[in-house]
């Protein structure tokens, strides 16, 4: 039996949108669905069909995140679900139809329970393979019967007169984007050749087709006859390993609210540990007495244990309760709900004390995690390099803990990685200067003559630079390099800006970073 339950992807959405995997369409809404746009079709077809289809992203992991529920949620009526994709499922109809006494009824009783949970038009086809169940769920269904039975040995008839364009990556699992274009053209080869139905490409000789198409295409035309050979492989259920608490009256101190986490944060460890598994990364979702929501996810260098768990949990409450917007982000009120849930594990093996004690870096880690955690979250920083043109700008203190990851945009250090990442045009090049002025320092540049050095608006140096006074001290240039511009944010008058950087070196052999801002010269950092 497939149970094409509706996710984000394939239903629920008024508004036509589509989400787009490697300029193919995966998915569709149903009012997209009604203008015309089809899966597999290409992403310029598409938005031919319905100029105002709005395009997403496809995105698995927030898929399967978003599904999960509601095949738990089937899960608990009729075990052994499937998970074919996001918004497809399919599970043997025997035990359920004898369980509920058919399998009409069976397919009736999971339908109520997913509307009951706020889920509308979901469809069920029964078959005897997950292929022409799909397809009955899909064709054969409607909003007034949301059922379809093909009788046992009936699919090759069921099928013959549906149309070639429904063997698309539906009828290849796990085959993704890529799959979906082979078969797209597969089907559009077929079109081509005059074989408009499944009835017409099951009546082909399987040699033929074996040598036109391959052995996918061999796999495509059985299922046309109605040989779906494949069996339904019920998923293992993960481990749930989240753990929330819920606090009647709400709490309004943040102490309170940890002090009561003590238990859950060790259960949490716990159950992470029963399958050896640590938490490197762990969300902390907060729901506020009015409604509101805060949610973050925190990083640690190592891996959380209860007490660590027990600190960001307090941190988040420090940082917002009282800080709400008008958007609801942020905490208004008291606390009813905390939940704590990993959003990245490691194995545990990776994470074992060393046999003879940690080293260096181990005591370390130590020490600052309790200095930490009696100061708060900002108490112990760490410097990273930032993203930006100026080095003054690019120097960011990071809560110790919050880990660096370039592959990862995530809050914290990992955000950072993401901004460093970014393209700066005018930003200097390594090597860097190791002495950065957290203030700039004002200098003054003169001619041989004495004259004031500036920067036309074409960058022409107007005299050579022969020496500039810092701090009252003058400083001759025996070598000097520039200028480079800097340009920013020409669009907005009130913030645009444009510099010019020059590297000079002085009779003493020092290097010195210059920025010429107008009339204006100030020195950035020293190479020492």
């Amino acid at each position: 039996m497939a149970d094409p339950s509706p996710s984000g992807a394939e239903h629920g959405w008024r508004h036509p949108i589509a989400v787009v995997e490697r300029n193919l369409v995966v998915a569709c809404s149903a009012s997209a669905r009604a203008e015309g746009v089809r899966r597999g079709q290409r992403r310029r077809d598409a938005q031919a069909r319905c100029p105002g289809l709005t395009l997403v992203n496809a995105d698995a992991a927030r898929d399967h995140r978003a599904f999960a529920p509601i095949v738990s949620l089937i899960e608990e009526r009729a075990p052994g679900v499937q998970l074919v994709r996001p918004g497809l499922c399919a599970l043997r109809a025997r035990g359920p139809a004898r369980y509920y006494g058919g399998e009409t009824e069976a397919a009736r009783m999971l339908i109520g329970a997913l509307r009951d949970a706020g889920l509308e038009g979901v469809r069920a086809g029964i078959a005897d393979g997950p292929f022409t169940a799909e397809q009955a769920a899909r064709g054969g269904t409607s909003a007034d019967d949301p059922v379809f039975v093909v009788p046992a040995g009936g699919a090759a008839g069921f099928l013959a007169p549906l149309s070639v364009a429904v063997l698309d990556a539906s009828a290849m699992i796990g085959a993704g984007a890529a799959g979906m274009k082979e078969a797209a053209d597969l089907v559009g080869l077929l079109a081509r050749l005059g074989v408009q139905t499944l009835g017409g490409f099951a009546a082909m000789e399987p040699d033929r087709v074996r040598e036109r198409f391959g052995e996918r295409g061999v796999r495509l035309h059985a299922l046309a006859a109605g040989h779906d050979s494949r069996p339904v492989q019920p998923r293992t259920p993960p481990p749930e390993l989240q753990r929330e608490v819920a606090f009647e009256p709400p709490l309004e101190i943040a102490d309170q609210v940890a002090f009561a986490m003590r238990v859950t944060a060790d259960d949490f460890i716990a159950g992470l540990g029963a399958v050896d598994l640590v938490c490197t990364e762990l969300r902390v979702e907060l729901v506020g007495d009015r409604g509101e929501r805060s949610e973050r996810v925190w990083l640690h260098p190592g891996s959380f244990d209860a007490a660590a768990v027990v600190d960001r949990v307090r941190w988040q409450l420090a940082e917002d309760v009282g800080a709400g917007d008008a958007a609801g982000r942020g905490l208004r009120s008291g606390v009813t709900l905390v939940r704590i849930s990993p959003e990245a594990v490691d194995a545990a093996s990776h994470h074992a004390p060393a046999l003879f004690g940690g080293g260096p870096e181990e005591r370390v880690h130590h020490a600052l995690s309790r200095v930490q955690a009696m100061l708060g979250h900002r108490g112990v920083l760490t410097p990273a390099i930032g993203g930006g043109r100026w080095l003054a700008e690019r120097q960011v203190l990071v809560p110790w803990g919050d880990r660096d990851e370039r592959d990862r945009q995530t809050t914290g250090a990992g955000g950072l990685a993401a901004q460093r990442a970014r393209p700066w045009p005018g930003s200097l090049p390594d090597p860097l200067p190791t002495t950065v002025f957290a203030d700039p320092v004002p200098v003054d540049v003169r001619a041989l003559g004495g004259e004031l050095v500036d920067v036309d608006e074409r960058g022409n140096v107007a005299a050579v630079p022969a020496f500039f006074i810092e701090s009252g001290r003058r400083r001759a240039i025996e070598a000097w390099a520039g200028p480079w511009p800097v340009v920013e944010r020409g669009w907005d008058a009130a913030r645009s800006r444009r510099a010019y950087r020059f590297q000079v070196v002085d009779a003493e052999g020092s290097a010195w970073l210059l920025v010429c801002d107008g009339d204006a010269w100030t020195a950035e950092a020293t190479y020492d």
